[in-house]
């Protein structure tokens, strides 16, 4: 005799796709933003790095320009801010990121960076 039946009902299964399905549009849309925040962190730091201590904001702008046309990104270096402290270049950044998830609902996700250790 069969004490206690195990197995998935057709309506937890379809349950469960949805869920799914639902999480797996969500990773597909706001994956690819923090990609783009993680590129932008990365090129800061190598431009920081490739122009050295006595370089101008210009010097900055043009070396993370040249990285961030190779990482093929949309954010521009005009929305750097760059200023020294302790005779170092910092380079900070911050902006938001607006993704539409579906009819008129969005996800808005502010990145912020610096190259402060």
């Amino acid at each position: 005799m069969i004490k206690h039946q195990r197995g998935l009902t057709l309506s937890g299964l379809l349950v469960w796709g949805v869920f799914l399905v639902v999480v797996a549009v969500f990773g597909m849309k706001v994956v690819p933003t923090y990609i783009e925040y993680y590129k932008i962190q990365k090129d800061t730091k190598a431009a920081v790095a490739q122009v050295g201590p006595e370089a101008t904001v210009a010097d900055v702008r043009k070396a993370f320009d040249r990285f961030a046309e190779i990482d093929m990104l949309e954010f521009s270096s005009n929305q750097l801010e760059i200023s020294k402290e302790n005779g170092k270049i910092v380079v900070e950044f911050a902006y938001e990121k607006r993704i539409p998830l579906f009819a008129n609902v969005s996800l808005v996700i502010d990145y912020q960076g610096s190259t402060k250790k």
